[in-house]
Formats: structure tokens, sequence, C-alpha cells
């Protein structure tokens, strides 16, 4: 049971830091939630849950804000397991151990761009250190898109579905940010896309996903860098809290809720802060689409392309 709500845990801290506040919690999480903090003393929550009859039977849960969820972690059992304890720190140390103190250092050789992404997949491909991080079924994933591309996506690793096919961003989230960018006028061999980090990040638990360490997207900023200083694009995209922090460096104090939207800069280059795919796919909502799309129109307005009156008018209130 500990180990299951560790795992919700990290989810939803996930959650918050993408700039979520509130989530819904079906019947038979809330119940296992309930039972694993049985044998601690009961607290007032801060929003208390809506009754059976507000919440109506086709789908009973309830939406509860993140904070009451995870600002008071569960306390761990005051003899722990010593095979448990054992097994937890044989699979932190080995991933530790697996990135070097020093990122690796890039030089690219003279040629045009599509020589130089070559040349640079192949060394990315053959770095030791993001090797040592795939299992038996995992590739390294690397860019793709045109290799001059005005408009440079950036997300923060790669997912399951993305470490098995490695394209950047696969599954359900790649196929949305094909819409996205279909709806903009271009393709996706128009534009570039990309994570900060190279692999999938490992997991304790043999399901879920992790956010990349900043210590993982240290490393591999060099190799990001290098794909933007060939693509030379006009802006980039950072899609998500995670891409931001990887891409500007680490602010606890940065929220996606204040930064979505706004211009920052890499380097000399344009960069636009958005949602992930992803979030997009948990909070599908007319609102959210419409915030999202306006981060795409200062992109087209930035690079100059074509904006119609259709496009103007895409997830507005009819």
């Amino acid at each position: 049971m500990s180990a299951g709500l560790s795992i919700i845990a990290r989810e939803l801290r996930r959650l918050q830091r993408e700039g979520v506040e509130r989530v819904f919690i079906d019947a038979a999480t809330l119940e296992s939630i309930s039972v694993g903090s049985a044998d601690r003393p009961a607290a007032k929550p801060s929003n208390p849950l809506p009754s059976r009859e507000s919440r109506g039977s086709a789908s009973p849960g309830a939406h509860m804000d993140l904070r009451s969820l995870i600002d008071k972690p569960s306390k761990p059992d005051a003899t722990p397991n010593a095979k448990a304890v054992q097994a937890s720190n044989a699979s932190a140390s080995p991933a530790k151990s697996l990135l070097p103190n020093e990122a690796p250092v890039v030089r690219l050789p003279d040629g045009d761009a599509v020589a130089q992404l070559a040349y640079l997949k192949q060394q990315v491909m053959a770095c030791p250190t993001c090797n040592a991080h795939l299992d038996s079924r995992e590739q390294i994933v690397f860019g793709t898109g045109h290799p001059d591309a005005d408009i440079f996506f950036c997300g923060d690793a790669p997912d399951p579905d993305a470490a098995l096919s490695g394209d950047p961003i696969a599954g359900q989230a790649g196929q949305l940010l094909g819409k996205i960018i279909s709806a903009m006028g271009l393709s996706p061999e128009q534009v570039y896309i990309t994570n900060i980090l190279n692999w999938r990040p490992r997991d304790e638990e043999p399901y879920g996903n992790r956010p990349p360490t900043n210590d993982e997207m240290r490393f591999c900023l060099p190799y990001l860098k290098a794909q933007i200083d060939i693509v030379c694009p006009k802006v980039i995209v950072a899609l998500g809290n995670t891409a931001v922090s990887g891409l500007l460096g680490p602010d606890p104090k940065r929220q996606m809720g204040s930064v979505r939207g706004t211009w920052a800069d890499f380097d000399g280059t344009p960069l636009m802060i958005t949602f992930h795919p992803s979030y997009l796919l948990r909070n599908g909502t007319l609102k959210t689409k419409r915030i999202a799309w306006e981060d795409m129109l200062k992109v087209m307005e930035q690079c100059r392309l074509p904006i119609s009156d259709r496009q103007q008018g895409f997830f507005l209130p009819k």
C-alpha cells in the first residue's frame, strides 16, 4: 500500500509543478488513500469533500486541492523492512553513479545543418552515459524535423512510448502536438522537435513516469544547445515547466501559471513558455485549449507566419 501511495504522491507533485491546482480523485483511489492514512490522526481538510449527492452517482469521486493531498506526506513505518531499505538503496545508487561529474563537450564539424545534425546524432547515440540509462527495450531519443526550422519545440524527457519509438514526443501527446502544428498551418517536417533529456528517466517502480532531475538535464544540455545552434530557429517553444527549468535553470519560485504565455530568452533566441501536450490531454477544457493556442499565435506572429481569421478564432466560445 505504501508503494502505491508513494507513486500517487509523486504523480501529484509532478502535476503541481506543471501548474495543476485541483485534480479529480475517483472513489477507488480515494478509498486507497483513506486506508493508507488510517494510522494517522484525522485532520480537517482545507477543502472538505463534497457530499455523495453533489458528486453524482455516475462517476463517484471528488475534486481536491493538490496542496491538501501532498503538503503532508504520510509517515514512513517506524521499523522499515531491512530488505526493502536495501533494495531501495540498490536501485537509487546505480542511477546516481551513471552521471559523470562533467557534462559532454560538443565540437561540431564544418558543414551544413544536415551534416552537422547527422554528426551530432551519432555522438549522442554513442554516448556511454545515455546508453547506460536504457533498458533492453528502449532507445536513445534524438530530435526530429527540419534542420533549418523557424520553430524549435522542446519537451522534457521521453515517455515510455517515445523511448520505444524513438520519436521525441510520441503516443497521444505526440498526436496532439501534430494537430497543434497543423493548426498553425505547418507540418511536423517543417518544425524541429526534441527533448532536453535523451533517455527516459529511470524510476524505482517498473511503471509510472518521473521528471528528469536537474543533474540529468544539466548533463544533456550541451547536446540540446548544439541542436539549437545548428537549427538556429527564430523561436524556441518550451513545453511544460520541466522544460523551462532545463533551459533557463531551476527556480523553486517559478510557477507555470505565472510564466506560461510569456517570452524569455535562451542564448539570444526568443523562448515562448507554454503547456506540454500531455497537460492538455489531462486538462482539455475549451479555456485551457484557447490559452495554449494564444501562445501559438504569439509564436506565429514572432515568425511572421500568416494568421487567418479562422485561426484567430480557434477554441473561442461559440
